[in-house]
């Protein structure tokens, strides 16, 4: 490139032989006096060595010579200034270029160089070249780096030393030399002919802006340095980086054609602090929706809290993903958990409040909260410091007035707890790899539509994904793989759980997870669960089994089928209302099992896949279907029952349940499978006018022997005169201890076989 030939820019000062008008003995600024008529200055028509040429006596300490001409400077260009000199008489003078910088309007830019080095004339007669380089940028090679703010100058030369001496100057060449500093790169652009230094302390903004505005499809080079940007940069060019970057927290980098972050990385120079550079970006785009991790790895030492990080959003509802890496977690004490316990009130009647917290400056948001009658992951959903009040995530479903709780907060490499809302947002492809050091992801408090899709969780210390509030609303988790930190522990030891969900609708499809305490806890209703496997048999051997999943509300209105069950159960529960007696409502319902295969291998005689666990009185089933689903348990002794009803806490009303289908299930190595509606037959080999027939067997979640939608013999009923009966018997329920056994009534007594078709429950 050479503007003067492609762009037709007059750089050369004219010869001096066409007069000295225009030679300047001050600065070369307008007014500024010249050399015409002085009477140090003397035009010499033919020497020996320049032809015309300007012999000039130095009568000042410092003699200026400068062009008044407005020799125009280009941002990212390069001019060389060159004269040669010799010594004619009198005492030696050094030479050196000069200029004056001046800028639009006239003024002059003060603080920029405007001398070049200084030569010694040694000899008389001898020609000696003076040079120096100008632009915008310092380079190596450069005597006068300008920046970007000059936009003209006077070129010249400054004689200096003794006066007196005399000297002749040939014509002063200006030529542009700005494929020095490009080579054969003439698609790259370098921020340093802009103006950046690189210093990591002197504000290259303006100078990366303006190679950016310069590209034209060029590529932005960052060579070696330290470059601070005091505010926003956006760069809409291809960029490169070889040295790095530092910034104000709450200056965004903003690459429209390098948006991803291994890019990042590089710019900053560290994989936190690149991750977190690019997320805020991310947020800040409307050109991207998406950060690409490029199949690398993130060096966590210090979770990510994504709120601080974007910095300027409480909420945000546009479509966001990140993909494509893996999080690690370096080993760090910024990870360990945070524990504060303090004293509180609650009342059912304000059920997600804490009132009268002491310490309350020290609880955390999404710390989790245990106590007395404090349900599964419960936690702290907001603090007010000034009413000394914590909301809650969920309610208590058996505390005290007041009692002291604990307060744990899990660190998360992914937390997204600041954000007020946040919706859309898609986690793809990502490998939280927490290496039992901390927690995988936390959501905001409130949200839409968060999307956690072929992830993995491995080894999270506590949590694989926490909400402490509604930000899991809709939540879609899809074949991701949930692997425990406590795998080789007993499954009494294990504290661990894959993920909770508080609010609606949630989708948790095709996923596999291993050896949690729970894999989950629901609370939420709406939800679909399908395709997934899970399993928590106990590696040393034992023959406890913890729960994979638990519903936390007793009306889920949840479909469950197509799921792997493996050495775990499904756990019932209303351990998230504070006021758990049921006076009216639905009670326990809104829940089907269907197609699913529940498995165990080495499971004591006494456990059960499928319990409901009360937490208050009055309760009842109200719209429960199990249907073709196989239980199979080997390995182990055979299986008592595959339903259990825990009334460890409270007991059911069994004389209520409504609405149970309990059909087309298979059993393999299980005692007492459970059917409703089941068909039984009634025996009676002595007359009798009383059958008493029990169906305990049978009968679901310890239900009564209710009611009786239909009674035919197999052969003839006879008499004790051995005369068949045609009489037809009439039905008593709910008999015996347990209520699991029935009565046929007969008008005599009499003998036979009656097939029956029983129900624990009431459809009418």
């Amino acid at each position: 490139m050479n503007k003067a030939i492609t762009d037709g820019i007059q750089l050369m000062p004219p010869a001096f032989e066409f007069g000295l008008t225009v030679w300047s003995s001050e600065d070369g600024t307008p007014g500024s006096a010249t050399y015409d008529g002085a009477g140090n200055a003397t035009l010499i028509a033919a020497d020996a060595d320049f032809g015309g040429c300007l012999e000039l006596q130095k009568t000042s300490s410092t003699q200026k010579l400068r062009y008044t001409g407005e020799t125009p400077m280009l941002v990212g260009c390069y001019w060389r200034v060159r004269v040669f000199v010799k010594a004619i008489s009198g005492p030696l003078p050094s030479v050196r270029v000069a200029a004056w910088a001046g800028q639009a309007g006239g003024a002059h830019v003060a603080g920029v160089f405007e001398t070049g080095s200084s030569v010694a004339l040694t000899t008389y007669g001898e020609v000696v070249e003076i040079t120096a380089i100008v632009g915008s940028g310092s380079r190596t090679g450069v005597d006068m780096p300008w920046g970007q703010v000059p936009t003209f100058g006077h070129f010249g030369i400054d004689l200096t030393g003794v006066n007196g001496g005399v000297v002749r100057i040939d014509d002063i060449i200006i030529e542009d030399v700005t494929s020095f500093f490009q080579g054969s790169k003439i698609d790259v652009v370098d921020v340093r002919d802009f103006g950046a230094i690189g210093d990591g302390v002197t504000d290259d903004k303006a100078a990366f802006e303006a190679a950016d505005a310069a590209a034209a499809g060029r590529s932005v080079l960052v060579p070696e340095g330290i470059y601070f940007l005091g505010g926003t940069v956006t760069i809409n060019s291809e960029i490169r980086f070889q040295g790095t970057v530092t910034m104000p927290d709450s200056a965004i980098l903003q690459l429209i054609q390098n948006f991803d972050y291994p890019t990042y990385f590089t710019a900053f120079g560290n994989e936190q602090l690149g991750f977190e550079k690019a997320l805020q970006a991310m947020f800040n785009f409307t050109d991207h929706v998406q950060l690409d991790l490029c199949g690398r790895s993130v060096e966590l030492t210090r979770p990510v809290d994504v709120h601080t990080v974007v910095g300027n959003k409480n909420d945000f509802s546009n479509r966001r993903v990140i993909c494509n890496g893996q999080l690690n977690s370096a080993t760090s004490s910024d990870w360990n958990d945070t524990l504060v316990t303090a004293t509180a009130s609650y009342d059912p009647d304000n059920p997600n409040q804490l009132t009268g917290v002491n310490n309350i400056n020290t609880i955390p948001v999404g710390a989790l909260i245990t106590g007395t009658g404090v349900g599964r992951e419960v936690y702290v959903r907001s603090v007010n410091t000034s009413a000394n009040t914590i909301t809650l995530s969920r309610e208590l479903w058996g505390a005290p007035a007041s009692q002291t709780y604990s307060f744990t907060r899990f660190k998360y490499q992914l937390d997204f707890s600041g954000f007020t809302s946040l919706k859309r947002f898609v986690i793809d492809n990502l490998n939280f790899s927490c290496g039992g050091k901390c927690s995988g992801l936390m959501l905001a408090d409130e949200g839409l539509i968060f999307h956690v899709k072929d992830c993995y969780f491995s080894a999270p210390k506590d949590r694989g994904l926490t909400s402490a509030g509604t930000g899991c609303s809709g939540i879609l988790l899809d074949r991701n793989q949930w692997l425990s930190n406590e795998q080789q522990l007993g499954v009494d030891d294990r504290k661990s759980i894959g993920f909770n969900i508080n609010a609606s609708d949630p989708k948790i499809r095709d996923n596999r997870a291993i050896r949690f305490k729970h894999w989950g806890v629901i609370s939420g209703r709406g939800g679909i669960i399908t395709g997934n496997h899970f399993f928590q048999e106990d590696s040393a051997g034992g023959t406890a089994r913890s729960a994979g999943l638990v519903f936390a509300h007793n009306h889920p209105k949840t479909s469950f089928f197509g799921n792997y069950v493996d050495n775990c159960f499904i756990e019932w529960t209303n351990e998230h209302d504070a006021t758990p007696d049921i006076v009216s409502g639905f009670s326990f319902g809104g829940l089907s099992f269907t197609g699913n295969h529940f498995t165990s291998s080495g499971a004591a005689s006494w456990f059960t896949w499928i319990q409901i666990k009360p937490h208050g009185t009055g309760h009842f089933i109200n719209g429960l279907s199990i249907i073709g689903n196989v239980f199979k348990a080997f390995s182990g002794p055979e299986l008592d029952r595959v339903e259990e009803l825990d009334t460890s806490i409270a007991t059911m009303r069994l004389d209520k349940y409504r609405n149970i289908t309990v059909e087309g299930n298979t059993f393999t190595n299980v005692q007492n499978p459970f059917i409703n509606p089941v068909h039984m037959v009634a025996t009676e080999s002595s007359p009798s006018n009383s059958w008493r027939t029990d169906a305990a067997k049978y009968m679901p979640f310890k239900g009564h022997a209710r009611n009786m939608t239909a009674a035919v013999p197999i052969g003839a009923i006879k008499n004790a005169s051995n005369v068949k009966v045609y009489t037809q018997p009439y039905f008593e329920g709910s008999k015996g201890t347990n209520g699991s056994e029935f009565d046929l009534k007969w008008s005599e007594a009499v003998k036979g076989s009656v097939r029956c078709v029983l129900r624990c429950d009431d459809n009418i």
